[in-house]
């Protein structure tokens, strides 16, 4: 258990609080909560590389972190109404549709290797931005406009492109499956 991974596995036991403080409308917390889950991301990330900690323990840990945190914060602001169901929805759902390529995938003996691609990384930037925007806003009480629309936007035109990417890739990959 190196360090990375410990620090990654706090960011895990972050995302229960988060979703506690939203839905407990305690969004000074949930910001802050929000705040040092991303502050310990980039370092768990930092160390893994600088200090070459890697681990294929930590290469599955750290998505899934990333992908408990921000689902969960989405849902939890969507049942809240802080943002649009449909992002919410939109968001959510691709990574669902991901998992379920990937679980399709070893049911098939074919598994899939997933390495982010560039469209990804952005929509995971667009929407860490898009959910620290709406955090802050409702913690600091200041009107996110235009900003929430734009990162909205962006959120959007960024996970529909990476999940129809994610799709034609495992698409590619599955097709070469023989039929019996």
């Amino acid at each position: 258990m190196s360090i990375p991974n410990i620090i990654t596995l706090g960011r895990i036991m972050l995302v229960p609080i988060i979703v506690w403080a939203i839905v407990s409308s305690q969004m000074e917390v949930a910001f802050a909560a929000f705040l040092i889950a991303g502050i310990s991301d980039a370092v768990d990330g930092f160390l893994a590389k600088r200090f070459n900690m890697t681990s294929e323990l930590g290469a599955l840990l750290d998505p899934l972190a990333d992908k408990a945190l921000l689902v969960s914060i989405y849902m939890a602001l969507g049942i809240w109404g802080a943002i649009p169901r449909w992002i919410v929805i939109l968001v959510v759902s691709r990574d669902i549709m991901i998992v379920a390529a990937v679980i399709v995938s070893w049911l098939f003996d074919r598994p899939v290797e997933m390495k982010p691609s560039m469209v990804s990384k952005l929509n995971t930037v667009a929407q860490v931005a898009f959910a620290a925007l709406v955090l802050a806003a409702l913690a600091f009480g200041f009107k996110p406009a235009p900003y929430d629309i734009i990162l909205m936007g962006l959120v959007t035109i960024f996970t529909l492109s990476s999940v129809s990417l994610y799709l034609v890739e495992w698409l590619r990959h599955m097709s070469t499956i023989e039929a019996k």
